[in-house]
Order: structure tokens, then C-alpha cells, then sequence
């Protein structure tokens, strides 16, 4: 009899065993998959962050098997993180441009001439991230710079796919262009800002932007480790870092897919090359090409590799990723030659850095100022972890350091 009472408490604990395994191996597995180069700023700090992130990835996919929550809501809630205190130095006040959701960030003190101001969209791989999110970069960026910041809340996908982030951030954009009075901005120094996904979104709306005779000018561009193409997902950074955190290669076409159909179908095939159709390669090879990228930059392994043969049923399914509104690396050079000065932060650790040297090349060939800041011992992300959660990143700082510089300098 006192073996039947005890069977459902064995039951429960091999559940429990199983459970806490299970973790266990998905961790070791991921963490197999995941490289951290020595070069890499504080690596140990890194892998406490790659070790936090792989757990609660783990525990999302396991509450969506039972049915509690998504994965994606696990991971909207862990990159959205624990909104950092007020900055003491920052006014900040909740606000609609249009219909969509923005915070302002306004520095304290008083203002004897109309200030400089930055639009930011927030990175996150157009799925992820949120104005909390990136509340302590914007607080920085106004108490240091003297700018007004204006935080941009766009949707998200895959609920609401390509092109809804770039018509909301470009929507917030023209709205607040034509109400710059309202809010004590100067005219001649609006800039566009962004990091990652978000980095795409301003270079797209300030694309879009540069042949308007209606709206002030856009003073800069500032695109920090930016996505800017989705031809080539074989150029040197994406095979030398594809395992570095914290965006592996794979989940940059995974982001991608995610924003343009709202589902992951076809990733094995856009990760070979098989989506794009041999003319519109060579159409587009003068811009997106491994031959562009510096040798020095080629020095850590990369190997030329041959597209997989083309399917047109993957292209028809993905074609939009040769709008310049999604790719701006895409864009005619008259357009590309209306662009407003820019700065483009890089990290060499990062499958995106090629993304980066792309456009900066392509800015310069048509007579575009640049700013380029490189990051050797930077990852994908850094700069969102200057000061995250007790641990600070002094080569995330040192770039953020010179976006308020760049932004000063207007």
C-alpha cells in the first residue's frame, strides 16, 4: 500500500529529471553552435549573456510545446528587459506622431536656441525590442548630445510583416518633419538613427526622404551595425562570424523571413543563395560582392562560395527583397547620391559588418561624407550592452560615445 502512495511522487520526479535534462542538453547544444572569438570585448561577460539568453530560448519553446506562451512573447519579454530608472538629466514624455506610438526624451535645463534631434528606430531583428528596450541608449543620446530623441514604437512582425516597420517609422518621420515648430527642433539638424533592423529602417526612410522638396531636409544618417541586403548571405563577415553572438548567420535570415513572409519556410535556401535569380546577381554584383569587401577584412578564413542552383518558386515567394525599401544597398545611385551626411558604426565580430563596408563604399563612390566607426573587438549588439543590467561593455560605450560626438558635430 505504501508503494501506491509513492508512485505518483517517482512519477513526478522523473518528470522533473527529464525536464531539468532536457534544458541540459539544448543548452550544451546550443552552446556548441556558438563561437566566441579571444578578440571580442569582455568574452567572458558575453557568455554569461549567451548563457542567459540560451536558457530562456529553452524555456520558451518548451512553454510553447505545453501550450502557456509563445517562444517569440518568451523573447519579446527577455529583449524588451526591465525599464531602466528616468535619467535625471531627461524630460520624458509619451506622444503620437500620426498613429504612431513614440517617446520623447527631452534634455533638461534650458534651451537658448532651437535643438538638434534624432529619430531612432529601434533594432531587434524587426520581431524583438520595443521603446523599453532601447530607453537607456535614447536617455543617453539626449543628456549628452543636447538633442531631443524621439523613439520610434513601430510594429513588429511576423503579426504585421513588410512593409508595416518602414511605413511606420517613415509615417513618424514626415510627421514630425512637418511639425518641427511644435517641438523646438532646428530644421537643419534632423538626423535619422538606428541599430541592426533598426539601422535598415533609417537608411530605407532616409532613402526615401532625399528627393523631398516638401519636407526640411534630413541633416544625417547614423546606422549602427545596420542590415542593409539580403542578396548574399555568404560575403566574408557572415561566414566568419556565423556563430558569433549575438546574431548568428542563420538568425539573420531567420529575422528576414520573418519580416518579409512572416514564417521561416525557404531559410536553407536563402542561407545557399537559391532565391535570387543568376541575372539580378549579376545586376546587382557591383554593389553586393565579396570583391568590394577590403582584403584585409578577408584575412580570417573566408572561402568564395557558389550559389546553389536557383528555384523560382523560393524568388516568387521572397521577391521584395530587392526593394531598396527592405535591401538600401539596392538603391539607384541617384538616389544614393541625394543622401544626407552619414555615420556607420561597424564591429568586426558581426555577420552584418560586410552590410556596413558595402554601403560605405557605395556612399563614398557617389560623393556622400561618411563617418565610419569600427569596432575591432565589437559584436553584433554592443552597443545596446554599454550598461546592461550591472554589466557594462566599454567598447559598446566607446561607440555610443561617438554617435553623441557625430550628433554634436551637426
Amino acid at each position: 500500500m505504501a508503494f501506491f502512495y509513492l508512485v505518483p511522487v517517482i512519477l513526478l520526479v522523473i518528470l522533473v529529471v527529464s525536464f531539468i535534462s532536457a534544458i541540459i542538453r539544448t543548452i550544451q547544444t546550443e552552446y556548441a553552435n556558438c563561437s566566441i572569438p579571444p578578440g571580442v570585448n569582455n568574452p567572458g561577460k558575453l557568455r554569461l549573456i549567451v548563457a542567459v539568453l540560451i536558457v530562456t530560448s529553452t524555456l520558451g519553446r518548451i512553454f510553447e510545446k505545453i501550450e502557456l506562451c509563445s517562444s517569440l512573447a518568451i523573447k519579446r519579454l527577455v529583449f524588451s528587459g526591465r525599464r531602466p530608472a528616468p535619467a535625471p538629466g531627461v524630460r520624458q514624455e509619451e506622444a503620437r506622431l500620426g498613429r504612431v506610438p513614440v517617446r520623447l526624451y527631452r534634455p533638461r535645463g534650458p534651451s537658448t536656441h532651437p535643438r538638434p534631434a534624432v529619430l531612432l528606430f529601434h533594432g531587434g531583428g524587426w520581431i524583438c525590442c520595443s521603446l523599453d528596450s532601447h530607453e537607456r541608449i535614447c536617455q543617453y543620446i539626449a543628456e549628452e548630445s543636447g538633442a531631443l530623441v524621439v523613439s520610434v514604437g513601430y510594429r513588429l512582425a511576423p503579426e504585421h510583416k513588410y512593409p508595416a516597420a518602414y511605413e511606420d517609422c517613415l509615417s513618424a518621420s514626415q510627421h514630425f518633419l512637418q511639425h518641427l515648430q511644435h517641438y523646438g527642433v532646428d530644421p537643419a539638424r534632423v538626423a535619422v538613427c538606428g541599430d541592426s533592423a533598426g539601422g535598415n529602417l533609417a537608411a530605407a526612410v532616409s532613402q526615401t526622404l532625399a528627393g523631398r522638396s516638401d519636407l526640411p531636409r534630413l541633416r544625417a544618417q547614423i546606422l549602427i551595425y545596420p542590415g542593409l541586403q539580403a542578396l548574399d548571405f555568404n560575403l566574408p563577415s557572415y561566414q566568419q562570424n556565423r556563430g558569433v553572438p549575438l546574431l548568428f548567420r542563420e538568425r539573420a535570415v531567420y529575422y528576414s523571413l520573418q519580416y518579409v513572409q512572416g514564417d521561416t519556410s525557404n531559410l536553407e535556401e536563402v542561407l545557399e543563395g537559391s532565391h535570387i535569380p543568376p541575372d539580378m546577381r549579376l545586376q546587382y554584383q557591383k554593389w553586393v560582392s565579396p570583391d568590394i569587401i577590403p582584403e584585409e577584412f578577408k584575412v580570417r578564413g573566408y572561402k568564395p562560395h557558389k550559389p546553389s542552383e536557383f528555384k523560382p518558386a523560393v524568388f516568387e515567394k521572397v521577391k521584395s527583397l530587392r526593394e531598396p525599401t527592405l535591401c538600401p544597398l539596392l538603391a539607384e545611385d541617384t538616389i544614393i547620391q541625394q543622401l544626407p551626411e552619414s555615420f556607420i558604426l561597424t564591429c568586426e565580430y558581426d555577420v552584418l559588418r560586410d552590410d556596413g563596408l558595402l554601403y560605405k563604399k557605395r556612399l563614398e563612390d557617389n560623393g556622400v561624407p561618411v563617418t565610419w566607426y569600427h569596432l575591432e573587438d565589437g559584436f553584433h549588439g554592443i552597443v545596446n550592452l554599454f550598461d546592461y543590467c550591472g554589466l557594462s561593455f566599454p567598447s559598446g560605450k566607446r561607440g555610443l560615445d561617438r554617435v553623441v560626438e557625430f550628433i554634436k558635430g551637426l
